[in-house]
């Protein structure tokens, strides 16, 4: 474990940093919480926004689930768990993403559950080391076990917790690939999936892309966004209206090259000139991977321009006749090479956009 004073020492420079940003009128700013002790191996970095170091959260099998985990407290009541920036395994046991909460008069608003029942668990923990005020609502931003998982334990331990999620997460539970993911992350994490159960929404999100329900909870408004299936069977996009906070979930990535094993390109890349379009003047983003930023928000910038060189790639390979496995083995973007998971993800996504456009190519879709 990280000595106490350590974790002092790492507060201190936080509150330092934030109070720094203030007095120089450096919009918003970020406060580390660690309100439990961190295993050898643990680093965070001392803000999570407009940030380029990423944290190291050591876990370990046995860990107890009222433990809970380091934060960070953004502007607004809202608090934010920044999640190791990796793949799953035995060292993050599944916290390799972003989830939060906002603290309202009524109650809680959580939005995502980290990636395992025992993780969903040491999310709640953390919550009540900042209020006891009941946790109303929880907003799955959609089905990808990273931001999933955790939702069992919401729905044990909050009975009157209200599940919002896209309507399209029906189709996901119960479903092979969902089957598969669980046995994966069983096998890898053991212990830490017990209690497992697929959670199935009290509200769905559909209706045209780029519609909205509004969501009150006391203080606070909640606009929560369809904005189709561009990353996964259905994904949410939640604009924080009084604070100015845009959860983005996984339309962008930040300090990492994004995934692209399901959804779509050419909703992708619409939906980013969407969210630039009509989120340009917000005081911040919180993606679902990485640091949250300030304007003008460059991670959205650079997954588009990376997709979008992708997609021409693949496009131009099937039209020139060049097989799946020579486009894929053939792809290098230098310029990507250095950033986290570009060796996991890259050949990856082309294959998954050498697909696409080769059914665009031949079908006219």
């Amino acid at each position: 474990m990280v000595p106490l004073q350590a974790i002092a020492i790492i507060a201190t420079a936080s509150l330092l940093a934030s109070a720094v940003a203030h007095a120089a009128g450096g919009g918003p700013s970020s406060e580390l919480r660690v309100p439990g002790e961190l295993h050898k191996g643990s680093s965070m970095p001392p803000s999570a926004i407009d940030t380029r170091d990423i944290p190291t959260i050591v876990l370990e099998p046995g860990d107890d689930e009222d433990d809970p985990l380091p934060f960070y407290e953004l502007t607004g009541d809202t608090y934010l768990l920044y999640g190791n920036i990796d793949q799953v395994d035995e060292g993050n046991r599944g916290f390799m993403g972003n989830a939060g909460f906002v603290v309202t008069e009524e109650g809680v608003v959580a939005i995502d559950t980290l990636g395992t029942p025992e993780l969903g668990a040491r999310m709640i923990a953390t919550i009540r080391t900042v209020t006891d005020k009941p946790i109303s609502h929880l907003i799955l931003t959609h089905n990808h076990p990273d931001h999933y998982y955790g939702a069992a334990a919401f729905r044990r331990q909050a009975a009157d917790i209200e599940v919002v999620a896209h309507a399209n997460l029906k189709d996901y539970v119960g479903g092979s690939t969902m089957e598969e993911s669980v046995a994966y992350r069983r096998d890898v994490l053991g212990e830490d999936m017990d209690g497992f159960k697929a959670v199935r929404p009290d509200v769905t999100v559909d209706g045209d892309l780029y519609s909205k329900r509004r969501l009150e909870v006391g203080d606070k408004s909640f606009d929560v966004y369809n904005v189709g299936g561009h990353h996964s069977h259905g994904d949410l996009v939640i604009h924080q209206v009084e604070d100015e906070i845009v959860w983005i979930s996984d339309l962008a990535f930040n300090q990492r090259v994004t995934f692209m094993g399901d959804g779509d390109i050419e909703l992708a890349l619409k939906g980013q000139d969407w969210l630039r379009e009509h989120f340009a003047d917000v005081k911040l983003m919180i993606p679902g991977h990485g640091s949250a930023q300030t304007p003008p928000f460059p991670m959205v910038d650079k997954t588009h321009a990376y997709m979008t060189k992708l997609r021409d790639e693949m496009r131009q390979a099937v039209k020139n006749g060049v097989s799946l496995y020579e486009a894929v083995q053939q792809t290098h973007f230098p310029e990507w090479q250095d950033v986290r998971l570009y060796e996991e993800n890259h050949r990856s996504n082309a294959n998954f956009a050498y697909r696409q456009m080769e059914q665009a190519f031949f079908f006219g879709e």
